[in-house]
């Protein structure tokens, strides 16, 4: 199954994305920043709600890492 994620660019700003992202992180020890990282991913995970789409970002996010 492909086709029902969005992987083209589609970030307005990216680059301020990227520092809002790594700043997100600041002062933080490395399980507060799982922490925020997972809670993260279920706030974006609730917002786009659509199984097949978290699906296949699942399987994307996984290709290649093992």
């Amino acid at each position: 199954m492909t086709g029902v994620l969005n992987c083209d660019p589609n970030i307005e700003q990216p680059d301020d994305f990227y520092e809002s992202l790594i700043r997100l992180h600041d002062g933080l020890t490395d399980e507060q920043s799982r922490d925020v990282n997972a809670r993260l991913i279920l706030i974006l995970a609730n917002h786009v709600g659509d199984r097949r789409v978290l699906d296949e970002a699942f399987r994307l996010a996984r290709e290649g890492v093992e």
